[in-house]
């Protein structure tokens, strides 16, 4: 492991000047002042939630974003994503702000790495200006490239690649069911799909006949009409009764609208906010590559020009390694045929030059095994940051802060020299940078160390150290200091041994092919390896719907993307042994806990359920006949009407930033006065959501069930937040833990197998431990423990590894190395192997 320390001097760094921060109080920040070098490698550290983002994001990048707005005009200021004026005294010698965060993808398929990068729209030039066309077709425009314009989309598929079609068999899987009976199962199953029966029967159709039975004339009208007739309907009426109501010209129930069951569900599918929704219609469509362009996205004469013998979209599907070598070859033999005109070869050598430069960059910071039409949302964050970080690197900036979030999140430590590299080369031209992490590699690396702290939320806030990373080392309150000077105590592990052995064989699936691993059941196993390797597709891919399905639990889920993208497919593989050992599936991912404000942690794990019903027994609420609804604030009776629950109100200043304002009526508590004055012990339901998690312990102290509960969230870290905070102000590693923290409560009956992605995402090395002891006391009641990790303490501390490699994309998806970590460490064909050692000589004792 690179336990190199920077060597920059502090002359050195003094001769770039200083960032001079005075009374910051963004989030738990208290009024602290801190000068910063600039032209250096800056780490902020910290446990989970000191507050080092808040002075890092919060107020050095929203500050330097607030003074280059003020230097745009009005107009074009409306065109950005404004964040808010910090809370800060006065902050003096900040250059030029960009911020490389860690976030999810574009939710959008149509967003790629090639569109990150950039590279797409070089690639649509090269063949605009330099391919190779038939013969008589005229020169097409860049834009005809491009399966999002519509010069360019298929306008079949409208240049999404595939299309999605109804079928009866989709729409009535069972056929000897009668309308009546649901046989149109792609119907709502609430009153909307009673009242498309009773629509048919006023219509004349026989709802009591078995499907297959019906006239075809009659079931493909029913299905596949895009009339929309409004008739009469009489609620309850047999077909005769309705007959005779009809002649009669009866006042009906109310006037229906009928729509075909292929109409509803491609419009519910299209239109819908609710991804439950989306969910249900999803199961009645078929989706296939579009005939026309087959995939390709785009119209007949942008593919039939060619560059090195490829269209464009075949060119896209190779992996930037081997466009790279692509490319490389053809700069080499000259860029053009022999006849071409001397402006085309100039065209191809300037192009070319721009695209390798770009390419070299992507390919040292390790991601050469992802293709151009990778879409951003299959992207975890660590890579869509390390793409955002490749331009940055080659757009030749001088003199501007990076400020970067965790950047060697989801990296191997392999791939995180590679990531340091990146950052040297802005650094070397005149950038400063200005890193939140928690790797201690990148923290050794450091020019200057902020460290914040000493605890998180209320806790932390303060500055406890600032300058050259070995003065940390005398600054007895940081818990950072113990880990990266290796004063922490070790931890033991016990050899515990497998109870049985899930055995994976033939597994094929992303570059898996036919994949043979044995998983052991009863301990914990971390599965390694480099940075596209595989991982993900054998255990949270593969294991996970391979035992979801044997469980009957799957559930299939549409992201937040447009539902468009080509499902991944596994092409071989089963489990030949072991699975009748497990009795349930418990998958523990990074994605939100909630969408919206009004989903929180207190929603979330159930904790305001019985707080609210702790609220509605006290005397007072059980005398004005208050129920437990009363104190939810998404219900009418007891929210603030001004604010409707949300607590606050938007103030659109047009040319400024937008004002959210705490609502004037309940001044932020989101309940109106009346529910307010129900009180425990001097706190209302607004101050109690108001609560941090330790400072909830220490309320209900009394109450068994939520010191249980509470307990749990304080045990894996979350002890600094709010009950009530958001759930879209968590990160990905917060609600990771929470849904732990929810799994945690439940009664421990053995037979789990619980999975887990990087779950030491946004950890301290000291948040860490703590997550480690909270799973392994789940291997401890007879559960097991997979979970697919960079973190070599976590590696080094687990029962059983799989190393997966030994590079990434096609040169991995082959099984390294398994064993105990110290066969794993002693494996010279693992590249996990060295960091493994390293983390094994110097953090654990064995028991």
């Amino acid at each position: 492991m690179n336990k190199l320390v920077s060597s920059v001097s502090g002359r050195d760094i003094a001769d770039g000047g200083f960032v001079r921060v005075r009374g910051a109080r963004e989030h738990n920040l208290k009024d602290v002042s801190v000068e910063i070098p600039r032209n250096a490698l800056v780490v902020f550290t910290g446990v989970s939630g000191s507050g080092k983002s808040s002075l890092a994001f919060g107020t050095l990048y929203a500050e330097a974003q607030r003074r280059y707005l003020e230097s745009v005009s009005p107009y074009a200021r409306r065109l950005f994503h404004q964040m808010a004026v910090p809370e800060v005294d006065s902050v003096e010698g900040l250059p030029p702000a960009v911020a490389l965060q860690q976030q999810r993808g574009s939710p959008t398929t149509r967003s790629s790495v090639g569109s990150v990068t950039t590279l797409s729209n070089l690639l649509r030039m090269l063949y605009s200006r330099a391919g190779d066309y038939p013969r008589k077709q005229p020169l097409l425009y860049a834009e005809s490239f491009s399966p999002n314009t519509p010069e360019g989309a298929c306008p079949t598929c409208h240049g999404i690649g595939r299309v999605h079609e109804v079928s009866e068999r989709t729409l009535v899987p069972d056929d000897s069911l009668t309308i009546r009976e649901r046989a149109v199962a792609a119907w709502p199953t609430a009153w909307q799909g009673q009242n498309l029966r009773d629509i048919l029967v006023t219509l004349g159709y026989d709802v009591d006949r078995p499907w297959r039975e019906l006239p075809k004339r009659d079931r493909d009208w029913i299905l596949f009409t895009d009339e929309q007739p409004t008739v009469p309907v009489y609620a309850g009426y047999t077909a005769a009764e309705t007959k005779r109501a009809l002649k009669r010209k009866e006042e009906p129930s109310y006037q229906g609208t009928f729509t075909g069951a292929r109409k509803y569900v491609l419009q519910t599918f299209a239109t819908t906010q609710s991804a439950m929704m989306k969910r249900r219609v999803s199961r009645f469509l078929s989706s296939s590559y579009c005939p026309v362009c087959g995939g390709k996205r785009l119209k007949p004469e942008a593919l039939s020009v060619t560059f090195a013998g490829m269209d464009i979209a075949d060119i896209s599907r190779l992996p930037l390694k081997g466009f790279n070598e692509l490319l490389r070859s053809h700069a080499l033999s000259g860029g053009a045929a022999s006849g071409d005109h001397p402006e085309k070869v100039l065209v191809v050598r300037r192009i070319l030059e721009d695209m390798l430069a770009r390419l070299d960059v992507l390919l040292d910071l390790g991601l050469g095994y992802l293709t151009s039409e990778r879409s951003t949302p299959t992207l975890s964050p660590g890579e869509l940051q390390r793409l955002r970080l490749a331009t940055q690197v080659r757009s030749n900036l001088f003199g501007v802060v990076y400020v970067l979030d965790e950047p060697s999140a989801g990296l191997h430590p392999a791939d995180t020299e590679a990531l340091l590299r990146a950052l040297d080369r802005l650094k070397a031209a005149g950038n400063s940078l200005f890193v939140v992490e928690h790797e201690l590699d990148v923290v050794r690396r450091a020019d200057w160390i902020v460290d914040v702290g000493p605890g998180a939320g209320e806790h932390g806030g303060q500055i406890l150290y600032s300058g050259p990373l070995l003065g940390l080392a005398d600054v007895k309150a940081s818990r950072t200091r113990l880990y990266l000077f290796g004063e922490a105590e070790k931890r033991i592990r016990k050899t515990r041994s497998a109870a049985n052995w899930l055995k994976l064989r033939g597994v094929a699936r992303n570059n898996l092919d036919s994949v043979d691993v044995d998983i052991p059941l009863g301990v914990f196993t971390c599965v390694t390896g480099i940075s596209g390797s595989g991982k993900s597709s054998l255990i949270s891919q593969f294991l996970v719907d391979t035992i979801s399905d044997g469980l009957g639990q799957r559930v299939d889920v549409i992201d937040d993307d447009d539902g468009l993208e080509a499902p991944i497919e596994t092409l071989g593989g089963e489990i030949t042994e072991g699975f009748d050992q497990i009795k349930r599936l418990v998958v523990v991912d990074q994605k939100p806990i909630g969408r919206t404000p009004r989903s929180n942690l207190a929603t979330y794990t159930g904790l305001l359920d019985h707080v609210r019903k702790l609220f509605a027994s006290t005397k007072q609420a059980r005398v004005r006949h208050y129920d437990a609804g009363r104190f939810s604030f998404n219900v009418a009776k007891g929210r603030c009407e001004t604010c409707q629950g949300e607590g606050f109100v938007c103030v659109e200043l047009l040319f400024l930033p937008s004002v959210y304002a705490p609502c004037p009526t309940c001044k932020g508590a989101r309940y109106n006065a009346k529910t307010l004055e129900i009180k425990i012990r001097g706190n209302s339901i607004a101050d109690v959501l108001r609560m941090t998690v330790d400072g909830a312990f220490e309320f209900f102290s009394a109450d068994e069930s939520l010191r249980r509960s509470l307990g749990v969230l304080s045990e894996v870290g979350l002890g600094y937040i709010r009950l009530g905070q958001s759930a879209t102000e968590l990160s990905g590693g917060e609600a990771q833990r929470v849904k732990l923290a929810t799994e945690l409560q439940r009664a421990q009956r053995g037979g789990t197998i619980y999975v887990l992605d990087e779950p030491t995402t946004g950890l301290h090395p000291s948040d860490v431990a703590k997550l480690m002891k909270q799973l392994g006391g789940l291997v401890e009641a007879g559960n097991t423990v997979v979970v697919v990790e960079h973190d070599m303490s976590v590696a080094a501390a687990s029962d059983w590894i799989i190393d997966i490699g030994p590079g990434a994309g096609d040169e991995g998806g082959k099984i390294v190395a398994v064993g105990t970590p110290e066969q794993v460490a002693a494996d010279s064909r693992s590249r996990t192997a060295r960091y493994l050692a390293d983390c094994i000589g110097g953090s654990l004792d064995r028991a």
